[in-house]
C-alpha cells in the first residue's frame, strides 16, 4: 500500500534523500534519546518545521539529547527509524501517520527502542501515538463561522482525505450548522499540501460560489489560498498558530494546533513517567497544545462570549464533538 503525508492514503510519492542530522545535549539519567523523522522540510511553515522546533525545545528545556531528519520518502522510511534504533536511541518519532507501517515493521524487530506515531491510527506494545481532537476546534470554528458569515456560504480547503481531515471537516460542518441551518459548506481537496498555486485556485473557486469565509488547512499552500482571500476581500481562519499575527486585515480567528507543544509534552511525559502503548489524544483541556487564537477587533463581544461559553461546555464534557 502507497502511503502520503500524515494519514494514510493511496497515492505515490517521489523519492528523496534523508538528511541525518543531531543536537547534543545532556541525556536525562544519562539514557533518554530521541530522534525525529519528518516528510518535509524544516523550512516549510508548518508541520515539519514545527516537529523540527520541537526538538529544539527539547534539547534545550528538558536536556534530552536529540536527532532529525527531514525530507524522508515512503521508500526510506524503515531504514532510517531503523538506523535511528541501532544507533541508541531510546525514542523515536514518525512524524505523520504515514509512517505508521514502517513503524509497525521496524518496531517488531527493535523491542527495546519507544516509537511514536503522530496522527498515528493504533498502539501496540512499543508503539505508541499522539494527535489532536481534531473535531473540537474545527466545531467551535464552523460555529464561529455559521455566526459571522455573511452569505451563509464558507469554505474548508484541504491537500488530502484520511482520519484527520475526515474529522475536521465533520466538526466544521456540525459547528456550522448549528449556528447557520440553511447555510451550506463548500469542501475542497487539492491533493498538494505545498502547491500555492493550487491553494489559491481553490480559494478562489469557492469565494466565485459565494464564500466569504475560508478555511485553508495546508503547509505552503495556505499561502495561496490566503492571498486569494486578501485579493477578493473576503475573510479567513487560520491553523497551527495565531495567523492573525501575519494576516491582520483577513483573519478572523485560528485554530491553534501546537504541534511544536505537543511533542515537547510527549517527551515530557517519556521522560517522567515514560510512555506506554496507547493514544496520547490532546484537546481543549490540555490549552498549551489545542486552544484558539486571537479574535479579530469586529468580531461582537457577545459572539465571542458564545464561543468561549461553548469551549467551557466542550471542555467540561456536556458537549462530545463527534468524530471524538
Amino acid at each position: 500500500m502507497k502511503i502520503t503525508r500524515r494519514g494514510l492514503l493511496a497515492t505515490a510519492t517521489l523519492a528523496a534523500p534523508a538528511l541525518l542530522l543531531a543536537r547534543t545535549g545532556f541525556a536525562a539519567s544519562g539514557t533518554l534519546k530521541a530522534a525525529i523523522v519528518m516528510p518535509g522540510a524544516i523550512t516549510d511553515h508548518g508541520w515539519s518545521q514545527s516537529g523540527y522546533e520541537a526538538m529544539g525545545v527539547v534539547t534545550e528545556k528538558l536536556g534530552i539529547e536529540t536527532a532529525y531528519s527531514e525530507k524522508v520518502t515512503q521508500p526510506d522510511h524503515v531504514e532510517v527509524l531503523s538506523d535511528y534504533a541501532r544507533r541508541g536511541f531510546t525514542h523515536v518519532i514518525g512524524h505523520g501517520g504515514e509512517f505508521q507501517d514502517a513503524i509497525d515493521r521496524v518496531a517488531a524487530r527493535f523491542t527495546d527502542t519507544r516509537f511514536i506515531v503522530t496522527n498515528g491510527l493504533h498502539a501496540a506494545d512499543n508503539v505508541s501515538t499522539a494527535d489532536f481532537y481534531f473535531s473540537q476546534p474545527a466545531y467551535v470554528l464552523g460555529f464561529l463561522a455559521g455566526r459571522l458569515s455573511k452569505s451563509g456560504k464558507v469554505g474548508l480547503i484541504q491537500a488530502q482525505k484520511f482520519k484527520f481531515t475526515n474529522d475536521t471537516l465533520a466538526g466544521f460542518e456540525a459547528g456550522f450548522k448549528t449556528a447557520r441551518p440553511d447555510g451550506a459548506v463548500f469542501a475542497t481537496w487539492t491533493g498538494d499540501w505545498d502547491d500555492v498555486a493550487k491553494g489559491k485556485e481553490a480559494a478562489l473557486n469557492q469565494i466565485a460560489q459565494g464564500a466569504d469565509i475560508i478555511w485553508p488547512t495546508m503547509d505552503s499552500a495556505t499561502q495561496g489560498a490566503l492571498q486569494a482571500v486578501r485579493e477578493k476581500g473576503v475573510k479567513a481562519f487560520g491553523l497551527y498558530y495565531d495567523a492573525i499575527t501575519k494576516w491582520p486585515d483577513i483573519m478572523l480567528q485560528s485554530s491553534i494546533l501546537d504541534v511544536k507543544s505537543l511533542i515537547v509534552a510527549l517527551l515530557t511525559t517519556a521522560r517522567d513517567e515514560g510512555l506506554t502503548g496507547k493514544n496520547y489524544r490532546y484537546d481543549f483541556n490540555n490549552p498549551d497544545v489545542v486552544r484558539l487564537g486571537t479574535f479579530a477587533s469586529e468580531i461582537p463581544a457577545d459572539t465571542a462570549t458564545e464561543v468561549a461559553t461553548l469551549m467551557s461546555r466542550i471542555r467540561s464534557g456536556q458537549l462530545v464533538i463527534e468524530p471524538a
